[in-house]
């Protein structure tokens, strides 16, 4: 396997990984009676966008789309392999060999803009959940979801090294 490929191989690894520890932390969320996002209206959303609506005045009141929950599955993985390669995109595939928190950190934290600014508004929740019962709640949800997606990116990195 060429070089190019290995580093292919674990941006994917890190993003997958990464991923399953922002899921194992909403299941401890959920533990305590914490919600989050259901991917089945991330499907929705995703299923409605070739059809014009990029923006539904509650996601959950929208037309349901045929395989929305397997969507936003896939979806939801595929954002974590994307934002693996966001992470070495900009600190280079070095750190996939020697990864380190700080950059990891960073990078979980910053990703937090795209439900702000495009999920958020696209599901009915408005700018950084300021529609829903309880913005600062969810809001301190997102970044320690982030958070924890960008100590997953660290572990993930940390697993990965060695390939």
């Amino acid at each position: 396997m060429n070089e190019w490929s290995m580093v292919a191989l674990r941006i994917v690894a890190i993003g997958v990984g990464a991923t399953l520890v922002m899921d194992l932390w909403t299941i401890i969320l959920k533990l305590f009676g914490v919600k989050s996002l259901n991917y089945a209206h991330l499907g929705r959303w995703i299923g409605h966008i070739p059809r014009g609506k990029w923006i539904h005045e509650s996601i959950a009141g929208s037309p349901p789309i045929k395989g929305e929950l397997w969507i936003g599955w896939c979806a939801h993985y595929s954002i974590g392999i994307a934002f693996a390669s966001l992470l070495v995109a900009i600190f280079g595939v070095q750190w996939t060999r020697t990864p380190s928190l700080a950059p990891a950190l960073l990078v979980g934290i910053l990703t937090v803009v795209a439900p702000f600014f495009i999920l958020q508004p696209g599901l009915g929740a408005g700018f950084a959940s300021s529609k829903t019962p309880n913005p600062a709640f969810n809001r301190i949800k997102s970044l320690l979801t982030h958070t924890v997606f960008g100590f997953g990116l660290y572990l993930a990195g940390l697993l990965t090294s060695s390939l």
